[in-house]
This record gives structure tokens, C-alpha cells and sequence, in this order.
């Protein structure tokens, strides 16, 4: 992540496919900035060992944890009564259980850090459930917006859980950026390296700053 990456942090970018997280990490390493690529599947326990594995051997801790992985696999779906449960298995496992177990699996390199930070990256599709619906309102993309929305509540209960310590965990509804596989993007969507330094925000917060929150736009929500 550039922003962090600006910062004098050692970035290590994961995904399914290693390739993919080399490729950009090999572009901020072109920058003259610190950049890994690592393997990392959410729905993976072994390979979150793995992981931690690799992060306790090459740098003994962890500053930030950033939990930006998603799954939309019911993008045209309108209502929760037609939702399908096997694209709904997807969302939680990858948007709520798997940030949860990859919590835990780097709790020790987290608290190892001076004060870590935690930031889970939600989304726009979870406010429909937290404002609530107009009365015949479709609910778009019901499995991917109960997740977010429970990712969401996942933060408030990981912060509460680490109260007692210097970290801080906090929730960023980065708004519509211009990386939609699904649907493509359109012209009012924010850049990513908009979205990116919003995150990168909440991932550098001092000591006072909030914990349990959602930001929006950069700061939490009201």
C-alpha cells in the first residue's frame, strides 16, 4: 500500500494468487520502497500460519493489520429472500470469519508492536442494513452487505477485546473506488490512491485517537 509505503512501512501484500500481490509489490519495490508478497487465502488456517510464520521470522512484529479482502458473488441480487446461502458462505468466510481468524493468528505479532493498529475495510452496501430500508426498498447485494455489515460489528467487538492494550481497531467505508471487477466503474468513483491514503489514516492514528469506529470520508462517522 503506497501510502504506508510513503511512510518508511515494509508493505507485505498478499493474495490467493502470489502473483498478483508480486506484481504490485515489485512496482513499489521499482519506487525504492520496502515491498513482500506473500500467499495468503482467507478461508486458509493453515496458510494464516503459515503467514504469521513467515512475519515472526522476517521481522518479529507487526504495525498494522489491514483486512481489505472481499468477496461479492451476488452483485445483481435484490432481495435476501432470494439469496443464495453458498454465495453467502462466500461473503462471511472471506469479509467476517476469515479477518477474525487472521486476527488471531497474528494477536502475538500485534501486541509485539509498540501499538498496532487494525483496520478492516468495509463498505457503502453495509449502511443499507444499518440505516435500514424503506418498506419494499431492494436490498442489493444482500449476502455482501449482511458481511460488511457484520465486519463492521466484528471491529466494535475486537476493539472492546483489546481495550486494555495499544492498539486500536477501526472500520473504513473507503465510498465508491474505481476498482470494480464485478461492474465496472464509473465517473464519480473515487481514484484508489484516494481511497488508499483514507485507510492509510486510520492505520497511522497516535495513541488518542479513536478505536471501535467506522470512518467515512477519512474520519468516523457521526
Amino acid at each position: 500500500m503506497r501510502p504506508l509505503a510513503e511512510r518508511d512501512f515494509h508493505v507485505v501484500l498478499t493474495a490467493r494468487d502470489r502473483s498478483a500481490a508480486e506484481s504490485l509489490a515489485e512496482r513499489l519495490r521499482q519506487d525504492g520502497y520496502a515491498a513482500t508478497a506473500l500467499r495468503l487465502d482467507l478461508t486458509d488456517r493453515a496458510g494464516m500460519a503459515e503467514v504469521a510464520d513467515h512475519l515472526t521470522r522476517a521481522f518479529g512484529h507487526l504495525d498494522v493489520l489491514i483486512n481489505n479482502a472481499g468477496a461479492l458473488p451476488d452483485f445483481r441480487t435484490l432481495s435476501a429472500l432470494e439469496a443464495d446461502m453458498d454465495a453467502a458462505r462466500t461473503a462471511l468466510d472471506v469479509s467476517v470469519i476469515g479477518p477474525w481468524a487472521l486476527t488471531q493468528a497474528l494477536l502475538p505479532l500485534l501486541t509485539a508492536a509498540p501499538a498496532a493498529r487494525i483496520v478492516n475495510v468495509s463498505s457503502l452496501a453495509a449502511q443499507q442494513i444499518a440505516t435500514g430500508l424503506d418498506l419494499g426498498a431492494p436490498l442489493r447485494s444482500p449476502a455482501y452487505s449482511m458481511a460488511k455489515y457484520m465486519l463492521n460489528a466484528l471491529t466494535t467487538v475486537l476493539a472492546r477485546a483489546l481495550a486494555e492494550t495499544p492498539i486500536l481497531v477501526n472500520a473504513v467505508d473507503p465510498g465508491n473506488t474505481a476498482t470494480h471487477p464485478e461492474r465496472g466503474d464509473d465517473a464519480t468513483d473515487r481514484p484508489a490512491a484516494e481511497s488508499a491514503r483514507d485507510i492509510a489514516r486510520a492505520a497511522t492514528l497516535g495513541p488518542d485517537g479513536p478505536t471501535g469506529q467506522l470512518f467515512t470520508n477519512g474520519y468516523p462517522s457521526a
